[in-house]
Protein backbone atom coordinates (compact mmCIF):
# COMPACT_ATOMS: atom_id res chain seq x y z
CA UNK A 1 0.00 0.00 0.00
CA UNK A 2 1.70 3.19 -1.23
CA UNK A 3 1.27 6.27 0.98
CA UNK A 4 0.55 9.42 -1.05
CA UNK A 5 0.93 13.11 -0.14
CA UNK A 6 -0.88 15.59 -2.41
CA UNK A 7 0.56 19.11 -2.30
CA UNK A 8 -2.12 21.37 -3.75
CA UNK A 9 -5.01 18.95 -3.29
CA UNK A 10 -7.83 21.39 -4.08
CA UNK A 11 -6.48 22.45 -7.48
CA UNK A 12 -7.28 20.72 -10.75
CA UNK A 13 -4.28 18.36 -10.56
CA UNK A 14 -4.98 17.52 -6.93
CA UNK A 15 -8.62 16.71 -7.67
CA UNK A 16 -7.63 14.61 -10.68
CA UNK A 17 -5.14 12.71 -8.52
CA UNK A 18 -7.82 11.90 -5.98
CA UNK A 19 -10.04 10.70 -8.83
CA UNK A 20 -7.39 8.22 -9.97
CA UNK A 21 -6.58 7.09 -6.43
CA UNK A 22 -10.26 6.36 -5.80
CA UNK A 23 -10.10 3.73 -8.54
CA UNK A 24 -7.34 1.82 -6.74
CA UNK A 25 -7.96 1.75 -2.96
CA UNK A 26 -6.08 -1.54 -2.71
CA UNK A 27 -2.83 0.05 -3.95
CA UNK A 28 -2.79 3.60 -2.60
CA UNK A 29 -3.68 5.40 0.61
CA UNK A 30 -3.75 9.18 1.08
CA UNK A 31 -1.37 10.14 3.86
CA UNK A 32 -1.77 13.93 3.61
CA UNK A 33 -3.59 16.67 1.73
CA UNK A 34 -2.56 20.33 1.53
CA UNK A 35 -4.10 23.54 0.23
CA UNK A 36 -3.62 27.30 0.45
CA UNK A 37 -6.83 28.85 1.78
CA UNK A 38 -9.75 26.73 0.50
CA UNK A 39 -11.00 25.36 3.82
CA UNK A 40 -14.35 23.97 2.72
CA UNK A 41 -13.01 22.13 -0.31
CA UNK A 42 -10.15 20.59 1.63
CA UNK A 43 -12.61 19.66 4.39
CA UNK A 44 -14.75 17.74 1.91
CA UNK A 45 -11.68 15.95 0.58
CA UNK A 46 -10.61 15.02 4.10
CA UNK A 47 -14.07 13.67 4.86
CA UNK A 48 -13.86 11.52 1.71
CA UNK A 49 -10.36 10.02 2.14
CA UNK A 50 -9.63 10.53 5.86
CA UNK A 51 -5.90 11.37 5.67
CA UNK A 52 -3.67 11.27 8.74
CA UNK A 53 -2.51 14.81 8.04
CA UNK A 54 -3.66 18.00 6.36
CA UNK A 55 -1.95 21.36 5.98
CA UNK A 56 -2.88 24.84 4.85
CA UNK A 57 -0.48 27.59 3.87
CA UNK A 58 -2.62 30.17 5.65
CA UNK A 59 -2.53 29.79 9.45
CA UNK A 60 -6.02 31.22 9.99
CA UNK A 61 -7.44 28.79 7.44
CA UNK A 62 -5.56 25.94 9.13
CA UNK A 63 -7.16 26.75 12.48
CA UNK A 64 -10.60 26.87 10.87
CA UNK A 65 -10.00 23.51 9.16
CA UNK A 66 -8.85 21.91 12.42
CA UNK A 67 -12.03 23.06 14.17
CA UNK A 68 -14.30 21.77 11.42
CA UNK A 69 -12.50 18.42 11.26
CA UNK A 70 -12.88 17.99 15.00
CA UNK A 71 -16.61 18.76 14.78
CA UNK A 72 -16.89 16.16 12.01
CA UNK A 73 -15.20 13.58 14.24
CA UNK A 74 -11.99 13.20 12.21
CA UNK A 75 -8.63 12.80 13.92
CA UNK A 76 -6.69 14.31 11.00
CA UNK A 77 -3.76 16.36 12.34
CA UNK A 78 -3.61 19.84 10.81
CA UNK A 79 -0.32 21.66 10.13
CA UNK A 80 0.09 25.20 8.83
CA UNK A 81 2.37 27.47 6.86
CA UNK A 82 5.30 26.65 4.63
CA UNK A 83 6.86 24.63 7.47
CA UNK A 84 3.80 22.40 7.57
CA UNK A 85 3.93 21.78 3.83
CA UNK A 86 7.65 21.00 3.98
CA UNK A 87 7.14 18.60 6.88
CA UNK A 88 4.47 16.64 5.05
CA UNK A 89 6.36 16.60 1.74
CA UNK A 90 9.29 14.93 3.47
CA UNK A 91 7.29 12.80 5.94
CA UNK A 92 9.02 9.47 6.69
CA UNK A 93 5.88 7.49 5.82
CA UNK A 94 5.34 9.13 2.43
CA UNK A 95 6.15 7.02 -0.62
CA UNK A 96 4.77 9.29 -3.37
CA UNK A 97 4.48 13.08 -3.34
CA UNK A 98 2.28 14.78 -5.91
CA UNK A 99 3.82 18.26 -6.25
CA UNK A 100 0.88 20.27 -7.61
CA UNK A 101 1.14 23.65 -5.86
CA UNK A 102 1.01 26.34 -8.54
CA UNK A 103 3.83 28.86 -8.74
CA UNK A 104 6.91 29.59 -6.67
CA UNK A 105 5.04 28.63 -3.48
CA UNK A 106 5.53 25.00 -4.41
CA UNK A 107 9.33 25.18 -4.66
CA UNK A 108 10.46 24.50 -1.07
CA UNK A 109 7.95 21.71 -0.33
CA UNK A 110 8.91 20.00 -3.60
CA UNK A 111 12.60 20.31 -2.78
CA UNK A 112 11.88 18.82 0.66
CA UNK A 113 10.35 15.74 -0.97
CA UNK A 114 13.37 15.40 -3.25
CA UNK A 115 15.81 15.74 -0.35
CA UNK A 116 14.06 12.86 1.43
CA UNK A 117 14.43 10.64 -1.63
CA UNK A 118 10.71 10.38 -2.39
CA UNK A 119 9.04 9.48 -5.65
CA UNK A 120 8.04 12.97 -6.78
CA UNK A 121 5.28 13.43 -9.33
CA UNK A 122 6.15 16.86 -10.65
CA UNK A 123 3.24 19.07 -11.71
CA UNK A 124 4.82 22.25 -10.31
CA UNK A 125 6.82 23.40 -13.33
CA UNK A 126 8.12 26.47 -11.51
CA UNK A 127 10.39 24.26 -9.38
CA UNK A 128 12.47 23.45 -12.44
CA UNK A 129 12.07 26.85 -14.05
CA UNK A 130 13.46 28.54 -10.94
CA UNK A 131 16.06 26.01 -9.81
CA UNK A 132 16.57 23.53 -12.65
CA UNK A 133 20.30 22.89 -12.23
CA UNK A 134 20.14 22.77 -8.43
CA UNK A 135 16.93 20.73 -8.46
CA UNK A 136 18.31 18.01 -10.72
CA UNK A 137 21.53 17.85 -8.70
CA UNK A 138 19.44 17.21 -5.58
CA UNK A 139 17.40 14.51 -7.36
CA UNK A 140 20.63 12.67 -8.17
CA UNK A 141 22.28 13.26 -4.78
CA UNK A 142 19.30 12.03 -2.74
CA UNK A 143 18.22 9.17 -4.98
CA UNK A 144 14.76 10.63 -5.57
CA UNK A 145 12.60 9.42 -8.44
CA UNK A 146 11.26 12.27 -10.57
CA UNK A 147 8.27 11.60 -12.84
CA UNK A 148 6.75 14.38 -14.97
CA UNK A 149 3.00 15.07 -14.78
CA UNK A 150 2.57 17.85 -17.34
CA UNK A 151 0.92 16.05 -20.24
CA UNK A 152 3.66 17.15 -22.64
CA UNK A 153 6.59 16.05 -20.50
CA UNK A 154 4.86 12.85 -19.53
CA UNK A 155 4.30 12.16 -23.24
CA UNK A 156 7.98 12.73 -24.03
CA UNK A 157 8.96 10.52 -21.10
CA UNK A 158 6.75 7.70 -22.40
CA UNK A 159 8.33 7.98 -25.87
CA UNK A 160 11.90 7.66 -24.56
CA UNK A 161 13.79 4.35 -24.40
CA UNK A 162 13.53 2.56 -21.05
CA UNK A 163 17.24 3.04 -20.35
CA UNK A 164 16.81 6.79 -20.79
CA UNK A 165 13.74 6.83 -18.50
CA UNK A 166 15.77 5.13 -15.79
CA UNK A 167 18.67 7.61 -15.98
CA UNK A 168 17.38 10.96 -17.20
CA UNK A 169 19.99 12.87 -15.17
CA UNK A 170 22.97 11.31 -16.95
CA UNK A 171 21.69 10.07 -20.31
CA UNK A 172 21.84 12.34 -23.35
CA UNK A 173 19.59 12.50 -26.39
CA UNK A 174 22.54 11.82 -28.67
CA UNK A 175 23.40 8.55 -26.89
CA UNK A 176 20.00 7.18 -27.81
CA UNK A 177 19.80 8.46 -31.37
CA UNK A 178 17.33 11.23 -30.58
CA UNK A 179 17.48 14.33 -32.76
CA UNK A 180 14.96 16.49 -30.90
CA UNK A 181 11.98 16.71 -28.59
CA UNK A 182 8.75 18.01 -30.13
CA UNK A 183 6.73 19.87 -27.50
CA UNK A 184 3.13 20.32 -28.60
CA UNK A 185 0.74 23.08 -27.58
CA UNK A 186 -2.86 23.84 -28.48
CA UNK A 187 -2.25 27.52 -29.18
CA UNK A 188 -4.81 28.43 -26.53
CA UNK A 189 -8.05 30.35 -27.02
CA UNK A 190 -6.53 33.07 -29.23
CA UNK A 191 -4.93 30.96 -31.95
CA UNK A 192 -7.02 32.63 -34.67
CA UNK A 193 -8.01 35.89 -32.99
CA UNK A 194 -6.95 39.07 -34.86
CA UNK A 195 -3.79 40.51 -33.29
CA UNK A 196 -5.16 44.05 -33.29
CA UNK A 197 -7.84 42.99 -30.78
CA UNK A 198 -5.45 41.56 -28.17
CA UNK A 199 -5.45 44.77 -26.11
CA UNK A 200 -9.19 44.24 -25.49
CA UNK A 201 -8.91 40.61 -24.28
CA UNK A 202 -10.80 40.14 -21.03
CA UNK A 203 -10.04 37.88 -18.09
CA UNK A 204 -13.08 35.72 -18.88
CA UNK A 205 -11.84 35.19 -22.44
CA UNK A 206 -8.29 34.40 -21.33
CA UNK A 207 -9.28 31.73 -18.80
CA UNK A 208 -11.62 29.93 -21.24
CA UNK A 209 -9.23 27.30 -22.62
CA UNK A 210 -10.72 25.35 -25.56
CA UNK A 211 -9.45 21.91 -24.51
CA UNK A 212 -8.25 21.80 -20.90
CA UNK A 213 -9.87 22.54 -17.55
CA UNK A 214 -7.28 24.38 -15.42
CA UNK A 215 -6.88 27.04 -12.77
CA UNK A 216 -6.93 30.73 -13.68
CA UNK A 217 -3.19 31.35 -13.57
CA UNK A 218 -2.33 28.37 -15.77
CA UNK A 219 -5.18 29.22 -18.14
CA UNK A 220 -3.82 32.75 -18.65
CA UNK A 221 -0.33 31.31 -19.16
CA UNK A 222 -1.79 29.01 -21.81
CA UNK A 223 -3.44 31.97 -23.53
CA UNK A 224 -0.11 33.84 -23.70
CA UNK A 225 1.75 30.55 -24.29
CA UNK A 226 4.03 31.39 -21.38
CA UNK A 227 2.88 28.02 -20.08
CA UNK A 228 4.54 26.40 -23.09
CA UNK A 229 7.59 28.57 -22.50
CA UNK A 230 7.84 27.35 -18.91
CA UNK A 231 7.42 23.78 -20.18
CA UNK A 232 10.21 24.43 -22.68
CA UNK A 233 12.53 25.38 -19.81
CA UNK A 234 11.32 22.43 -17.74
CA UNK A 235 11.99 19.99 -20.60
CA UNK A 236 15.57 21.27 -20.88
CA UNK A 237 16.22 20.09 -17.30
CA UNK A 238 14.01 17.01 -17.19
CA UNK A 239 15.65 15.46 -20.22
CA UNK A 240 19.23 16.71 -19.83
CA UNK A 241 19.28 18.62 -23.11
CA UNK A 242 19.71 22.13 -24.46
CA UNK A 243 17.26 24.71 -25.80
CA UNK A 244 18.34 23.88 -29.36
CA UNK A 245 17.15 20.28 -28.86
CA UNK A 246 13.50 21.30 -28.31
CA UNK A 247 10.95 22.49 -30.84
CA UNK A 248 7.46 23.79 -30.07
CA UNK A 249 4.70 22.59 -32.40
CA UNK A 250 1.18 24.06 -32.37
CA UNK A 251 -1.36 21.20 -32.43
CA UNK A 252 -4.83 22.65 -31.74
CA UNK A 253 -6.59 19.32 -31.20
CA UNK A 254 -4.50 18.44 -28.09
CA UNK A 255 -4.63 14.71 -28.86
CA UNK A 256 -0.91 14.24 -29.59
CA UNK A 257 0.59 15.38 -26.30
CA UNK A 258 4.21 15.50 -27.51
CA UNK A 259 6.69 13.57 -29.66
CA UNK A 260 10.28 12.38 -29.82
CA UNK A 261 12.09 12.50 -33.16
CA UNK A 262 14.91 10.00 -33.75
CA UNK A 263 17.88 10.27 -36.09
CA UNK A 264 16.69 7.35 -38.23
CA UNK A 265 13.60 9.33 -39.24
CA UNK A 266 11.22 7.76 -36.74
CA UNK A 267 8.90 9.93 -34.65
CA UNK A 268 7.26 8.43 -31.58
CA UNK A 269 4.15 10.18 -30.30
CA UNK A 270 1.93 9.72 -27.24
CA UNK A 271 -1.78 10.21 -27.84
CA UNK A 272 -4.69 10.45 -25.45
CA UNK A 273 -7.70 12.42 -24.36
CA UNK A 274 -6.95 15.94 -23.04
CA UNK A 275 -7.39 14.71 -19.45
CA UNK A 276 -4.70 14.98 -16.78
CA UNK A 277 -5.80 11.74 -15.15
CA UNK A 278 -3.92 9.82 -17.86
CA UNK A 279 -0.41 11.12 -17.04
CA UNK A 280 -1.26 10.99 -13.32
CA UNK A 281 -2.20 7.31 -13.57
CA UNK A 282 0.95 6.61 -15.58
CA UNK A 283 3.21 8.22 -12.99
CA UNK A 284 1.46 6.76 -9.94
CA UNK A 285 2.03 3.21 -11.17
CA UNK A 286 5.30 3.61 -13.10
CA UNK A 287 6.82 1.35 -14.37
CA UNK A 288 3.56 -0.63 -14.26
CA UNK A 289 0.21 0.51 -15.65
CA UNK A 290 -3.12 1.02 -13.91
CA UNK A 291 -6.53 2.01 -15.21
CA UNK A 292 -7.80 5.57 -15.04
CA UNK A 293 -11.32 6.98 -15.37
CA UNK A 294 -10.40 8.47 -18.77
CA UNK A 295 -12.30 7.00 -21.75
CA UNK A 296 -10.16 5.55 -24.54
CA UNK A 297 -9.66 7.42 -27.80
CA UNK A 298 -12.23 6.71 -30.48
CA UNK A 299 -10.15 7.10 -33.62
CA UNK A 300 -13.18 7.09 -35.87
CA UNK A 301 -14.56 10.22 -34.25
CA UNK A 302 -11.33 12.23 -34.16
CA UNK A 303 -10.80 15.37 -36.19
CA UNK A 304 -7.92 15.63 -38.61
CA UNK A 305 -4.64 16.54 -36.93
CA UNK A 306 -3.08 19.89 -37.82
CA UNK A 307 0.29 21.39 -36.96
CA UNK A 308 1.86 24.81 -37.32
CA UNK A 309 4.70 26.96 -36.05
CA UNK A 310 4.17 29.31 -33.12
CA UNK A 311 3.90 32.86 -34.40
CA UNK A 312 6.26 35.18 -32.50
CA UNK A 313 3.91 38.16 -32.92
CA UNK A 314 1.01 36.18 -31.43
CA UNK A 315 3.00 34.49 -28.67
CA UNK A 316 5.89 36.80 -27.68
CA UNK A 317 5.94 35.36 -24.14
CA UNK A 318 6.86 31.95 -25.52
CA UNK A 319 9.90 33.42 -27.24
CA UNK A 320 10.88 35.32 -24.10
CA UNK A 321 10.98 31.98 -22.28
CA UNK A 322 13.10 30.42 -25.02
CA UNK A 323 15.56 33.32 -24.76
CA UNK A 324 15.64 32.96 -20.97
CA UNK A 325 16.28 29.23 -21.28
CA UNK A 326 19.29 29.87 -23.49
CA UNK A 327 20.56 32.61 -21.15
CA UNK A 328 20.61 30.49 -17.99
CA UNK A 329 19.18 29.92 -14.54
CA UNK A 330 19.06 33.53 -13.40
CA UNK A 331 17.07 34.57 -16.46
CA UNK A 332 14.49 31.82 -16.06
CA UNK A 333 14.08 32.57 -12.35
CA UNK A 334 13.49 36.24 -13.10
CA UNK A 335 11.07 35.56 -15.93
CA UNK A 336 8.97 33.24 -13.80
CA UNK A 337 8.77 35.80 -10.99
CA UNK A 338 7.83 38.62 -13.37
CA UNK A 339 5.16 36.52 -15.02
CA UNK A 340 3.52 35.58 -11.72
CA UNK A 341 3.23 39.26 -10.79
CA UNK A 342 2.01 40.26 -14.25
CA UNK A 343 -0.63 37.52 -14.51
CA UNK A 344 -1.92 38.33 -11.01
CA UNK A 345 -2.26 41.97 -12.05
CA UNK A 346 -4.13 40.98 -15.22
CA UNK A 347 -6.51 38.74 -13.27
CA UNK A 348 -7.13 41.62 -10.85
CA UNK A 349 -8.01 43.97 -13.70
CA UNK A 350 -4.90 46.12 -13.20
CA UNK A 351 -3.05 45.19 -16.40
CA UNK A 352 -4.04 44.57 -20.01
CA UNK A 353 -3.43 41.23 -21.71
CA UNK A 354 -0.64 42.75 -23.82
CA UNK A 355 0.77 44.31 -20.67
CA UNK A 356 1.78 40.87 -19.40
CA UNK A 357 4.44 40.65 -22.10
CA UNK A 358 5.62 44.21 -21.47
CA UNK A 359 6.24 43.51 -17.78
CA UNK A 360 7.91 40.19 -18.53
CA UNK A 361 10.16 41.64 -21.24
CA UNK A 362 11.26 44.58 -19.07
CA UNK A 363 12.12 42.30 -16.15
CA UNK A 364 13.97 39.80 -18.32
CA UNK A 365 15.98 42.59 -19.91
CA UNK A 366 16.97 43.90 -16.48
CA UNK A 367 17.94 40.53 -14.98
CA UNK A 368 19.02 38.62 -18.11
CA UNK A 369 22.67 38.19 -17.08
CA UNK A 370 22.13 37.63 -13.36
CA UNK A 371 23.73 34.47 -12.00
CA UNK A 372 21.79 32.39 -9.47
CA UNK A 373 23.03 28.91 -8.61
CA UNK A 374 22.62 28.56 -4.82
CA UNK A 375 19.10 28.41 -3.36
CA UNK A 376 19.55 31.66 -1.39
CA UNK A 377 20.62 33.47 -4.58
CA UNK A 378 17.63 32.10 -6.47
CA UNK A 379 15.16 33.16 -3.78
CA UNK A 380 16.80 36.59 -3.53
CA UNK A 381 16.55 37.09 -7.30
CA UNK A 382 12.92 35.97 -7.22
CA UNK A 383 12.15 38.58 -4.55
CA UNK A 384 14.06 41.34 -6.33
CA UNK A 385 12.35 40.64 -9.65
CA UNK A 386 8.88 40.69 -8.08
CA UNK A 387 9.64 44.04 -6.47
CA UNK A 388 10.81 45.47 -9.80
CA UNK A 389 7.73 44.11 -11.60
CA UNK A 390 5.47 45.79 -9.03
CA UNK A 391 7.36 49.07 -9.52
CA UNK A 392 6.67 48.82 -13.25
CA UNK A 393 2.97 48.26 -12.55
CA UNK A 394 2.83 51.29 -10.28
CA UNK A 395 4.43 53.47 -12.96
CA UNK A 396 1.81 52.29 -15.43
Amino acid sequence: MKQVVILGATGSIGCSTLSVLAEHPEQFQVLALTAATGVDKLLQQCLAVRPRFAAMQDSVAAAELATKLKVAGLTTEVLSGEAGLVALAGHPDADIVMAAIVGAAGLLPTLAAVEQGKTVLLANKEALVMTGELFMQKVAAHGATLLPIDSEHNAIFQCLPLAFQQNTQQATLQQFGISRLLLTGSGGPFLNRPLDTFEQITVAEAVAHPNWSMGQKISVDSATMMNKGLEFIEARWLFNCQAADIQVVIHPQSIIHSMVQYTDGSVLAQLGQPDMRTPIAHALAFPSRISSPVPPLDFFSLQSFTFEQADAARYPNLYLAMDACAAGQGATTALNAANEVAVAAFLAGKLSFNGIHKINASCLNRFLTYQAHALDDILSLDTETRAYARQLLERG
